[in-house]
């Protein structure tokens, strides 16, 4: 047995959740459109919830990397800054001519 952990398990919580979604955006859509006088077929309230999954989880994917990106560059500039003998908080030895 290796003691690296698995990660079969975190995928398929996260198709679950996808597929649950999904299925709860198509019923709420579905029910939506008999309630409001505008009844749709199951098949097009699928591809509608399908769509509006599929652009949710590209936003949250681009929330994810956007701040994983700036932690970096925060993070980046720190050492930067401590390279150089500034800390945080320091004041800058710059002369003010």
């Amino acid at each position: 047995m290796s003691a690296a952990p698995r990660r079969t398990g975190t995928r398929q919580r996260q198709a679950v959740s996808l597929i649950a979604w999904w299925a709860a955006l198509t019923l709420i859509l579905w029910l939506l459109g008999h309630t409001t006088g505008h009844p749709a077929g199951l098949a097009p309230s699928a591809a509608s919830a399908a769509l509006l999954v599929a652009v949710g989880e590209t936003g949250d994917w681009v929330r994810r990397r956007w701040t994983a990106r700036r932690r970096r560059t925060v993070r980046g500039s720190a050492r930067l800054a401590a390279r150089a003998g500034r800390g945080q908080g320091s004041v800058s030895r710059r002369r003010v001519t």
